[in-house]
């Protein structure tokens, strides 16, 4: 089956004092319908990553690959009305932290509903019933209260959780999910990554869980790329996580902490330079 995202080789930088600084060094793999997860330290490159897969990256940075490409379509060389036509639509982004996503001076039922119209082209009546439906599946008591408040009323669990509901208006084919759980407790947190689940199982929708949590992204996901200073030190089947065999992989894993941990502290993960050349 075709992949439904490609990207070979990319690679993102910024120009700083002392010369161009690479974020991003040649990054390469494919998406099909199917859960991918990326994770590493802050810094690795993740949230890059995904934001150069929307073209949504600051001005000052300059972006190349060989190869972006989404359903047939070459991002590298779409315009800026393709583009438009894409985000939000086809590819959805789901930021870390909502209080930079959402107008403080629009109501979030006003939010959502203004997805559903721009994205689904439903009149204003049958926007607001997406919109009051997508409150529910994120598991909102009171949506119809929900929808009348603004960003600043309410919590950051639930901010996040109404900029889940927001992306998934238009029920897109791939969703770009960046820490999407971090605010929520463990209890939403399952309940999202059920929603989550359901669509890629459902719909066939394509998922990238960009995160810190390497359990979370165990047990979730299908695949996991593991990023260290903006390169892909190794790719394995979720499922194998722990049989990791790139020692800065292992040193993550170790990292973390148990229940039934004995040790008396965490040890703290070596870099090796080398790990920039042997990164694929």
């Amino acid at each position: 089956m075709k992949p439904l995202l490609e990207v070979e080789d990319l690679r993102i930088s910024f120009a700083t004092p002392t010369g161009r600084s690479e974020a991003v060094r040649g990054v390469s793999f494919s998406l099909g319908r199917e859960r991918l997860g990326i994770v590493g330290e802050s810094g690795s490159g993740k949230s890059l990553t995904g934001r150069a897969i929307m073209r949504l990256l600051p001005p000052a940075a300059r972006m190349e690959a060989n190869r972006l490409s989404f359903d047939g379509i070459d991002l590298l060389a779409a315009s800026a009305r393709q583009l438009r036509g894409i985000r939000g639509a086809r590819i959805s982004l789901v930021l870390q932290d909502p209080k930079y996503s959402l107008n403080p001076v629009m109501t979030v039922g006003q939010q959502i509903a203004e997805a559903a119209r721009i994205h689904g082209r439903l009149s204003a009546r049958d926007a607001r019933r997406k919109a009051l439906e997508m409150l529910e599946a994120v598991r909102i008591r009171d949506p119809e209260r929900v929808m009348r408040l603004y960003p600043h009323e309410v919590s950051g669990g639930m901010g996040q959780r109404i900029m889940i509901a927001m992306m998934l208006v238009p029920e897109p084919d791939l969703l770009i999910a960046d820490e999407p759980t971090s605010a929520l407790d463990v209890t939403v947190q399952m309940q999202v990554l059920a929603i989550l689940d359901d669509l890629v199982a459902k719909r066939g929708m394509g998922l990238i869980f960009i995160s810190h949590d390497l359990d979370l992204v165990g047990s979730f996901c299908d695949r996991v790329l593991v990023m260290y200073a903006g390169r892909v030190m190794e790719e394995r089947a979720a499922r194998d996580l722990a049989g990791a065999t790139h020692p800065y992989t292992q040193g993550l894993l170790r990292s973390l902490p148990r229940i039934a941990d004995d040790r008396a502290e965490l040890p703290t993960l070596s870099r090796d330079p080398a790990w920039l050349d042997a990164g694929r």
